[in-house]
């Protein structure tokens, strides 16, 4: 393997066309502003890009293509020179190994058919030589399929990563905002070389840059190697805050993934994945990044300070949550039978504008609540999360604004139509599909103002459900209806 350094650096040709995979998640949607800021010509790959439409600068090419669906990929390959891999599976329900290695082995095959020149891929840190939990051996194992593929392969090796909106960033804000009193296992010893996401994403964009004919593995990390501890009173330093942790031995990865599940953003079944990762010291051993690149990463509390201006000046670019893996496996429902679907729809005149109308529906969810019966639909969402669902901890990006894909609580934004629409699709643990839908049309006196919730049951135990439930919507549904009218007139009259 050839030995890299500064002078090995190429120019950049913005107008070669740059693949990036990932673009719904945390790390992608972060490189994708920064690559649109450059000018670069860039084309996305999504599963479901009426998702990430609304996201993206209308220079972006957003195409369709599922890395689990060989064929689907080879159009959006065409033309292609450098590929941004950033594809996992952490979040989804099923065996995530087997879909990670499936599509690495897919897309590698698509790239060399297509003759893509580069692909730049962001793995996890942690030592080969120790036995490591399955989410970085599958992390590690992508990696040694995209560098066996023949194509010069860049494979970041990152630990812990600091940002608005990052998982490990919301768990430890969580976990210090609300608990200063810790009972806490053994694995907040453990040591991690957290980075920036600012820095993350210079090392990416000046991956684009490196003339190499070699596949190669680079570590990189911030300027500290901190436990889990440190990174928590570093937080709490930066917030003014004082907690207290109390170590105890008996907390295992699977009791403390249930417990983050209740306290934090984070769902049981990735918290219990991110666990088992954490157990393991993630620190940079091979220097090289450091030759490689003129990046001088900040450390730990220079990363979180930075990450909380940013959420001072605006909101997060992207979150975790943004990603449909995220939430939970995207359904199949075609060879499903459901029964007949259910509607519950209701009305009321309002004399206003429709954009007066359709400013409180806009900012449902989230700090806004739901408008009547609040402590109903927190009920709702802790239940879920008892049963392994998302909760209601996910809230929503930002205050007014919506796009599509974006999350609401236990819900997603499926249409939006400013002054017009919003439907939500359900995300909770629900036996069949459900939606909940606002529209605003005008009228001879204003405006009508519809909500309407959709269910398509399946089998017996959905539609037991939706019994069981009608009188409770008759009442929550009703007083929201009256009390989304009046916050629109109240809203127009000042």
């Amino acid at each position: 393997m050839e030995t890299l350094s500064n002078s090995n650096l190429a120019s950049t040709d913005n107008a070669d066309l740059i693949l990036l995979t990932g673009a719904t998640g945390y790390i992608g949607g972060n490189l994708l502003r920064a690559l649109e800021r450059r000018g670069c010509q860039v084309r996305c790959m999504a599963r479901r890009p009426d998702h990430l439409k609304p996201r993206v600068a209308a220079t972006i090419e957003v195409v369709q293509a599922d890395v689990l669906e060989r064929t689907s990929l080879d159009a959006a390959l065409q033309g292609v020179k450098t590929a941004y891999y950033l594809i996992h599976s952490m979040g989804s329900k099923s065996a995530f190994e087997d879909n990670d290695r499936r599509a690495a082995e897919n897309f590698v095959d698509a790239a060399k058919q297509a003759g893509i020149e580069r692909i730049i891929y962001v793995g996890g840190l942690g030592d080969q030589n120790e036995s490591l939990s399955a989410h970085l051996n599958s992390r590690q194992e992508v990696g040694r399929i995209l560098r066996d593929s023949g194509i010069p392969t860049l494979e970041f090796r990152a630990s812990v990563v600091i940002g608005a909106g990052s998982l490990s960033f919301e768990l430890i804000r969580s976990l210090v905002e609300k608990l200063p009193l810790m009972i806490t296992p053994k694995w907040v010893s453990v040591t991690a070389q957290p980075i920036c996401i600012d820095d993350l994403v210079a090392y990416l964009i000046a991956a684009m840059s490196i003339s190499s004919a070699e596949s190669r593995v680079v570590e990189v990390g911030g300027a500290d190697q901190v436990s889990y501890e440190e990174i928590m009173r570093a937080y709490a330093r930066c917030r003014n805050k004082r907690i207290w942790m109390i170590r105890v031995p008996f907390l295992t990865p699977y009791l403390s993934s249930l417990w983050l599940g209740l306290v934090t953003p984070v769902y049981a079944r990735i918290g219990r994945k991110l666990i088992e990762s954490i157990v393991h010291s993630t620190v940079v051993l091979d220097q090289s990044a450091r030759q490689l690149f003129d990046i001088e990463p900040v450390g730990i509390e220079e990363a979180i300070k930075r990450t909380l201006d940013d959420e001072d000046k605006t909101i997060a670019i992207t979150r975790w949550s943004d990603a449909l893996s995220s939430s939970r496996d995207l359904p199949d429902w075609s060879t499903t039978h459901f029964g007949r679907r259910f509607i519950d729809s209701r009305s009321t005149q309002v004399n206003v504008s429709p954009a007066a109308a359709f400013q409180p529906i806009q900012r449902i969810g989230g700090e806004t609540g739901w408008y009547a019966f609040n402590f109903l639909w927190r009920l709702r969402g802790f239940l879920d999360l008892l049963v392994g669902g998302i909760g209601m901890r996910r809230g929503r990006t930002h205050l007014s604004d919506l796009r599509v894909g974006d999350t609401v609580d236990f819900w997603r934004v499926e249409a939006y139509e400013p002054n017009r629409l919003l439907r939500l699709q359900a995300e909770m643990k629900v036996s069949g599909r459900a939606w909940l839908q606002f529209e605003v049309t005008p009228s001879d006196d204003g405006v009508t103002i519809s909500q309407t919730a959709l269910f398509d049951p399946l089998g017996l135990t959905g539609r037991l459900y939706w019994y069981f439930l009608t009188p409770v919507h008759q009442i929550v549904f009703t007083r929201m209806l009256r009390k989304i009218a009046e916050a629109a007139i109240k809203g127009s009259n000042d």
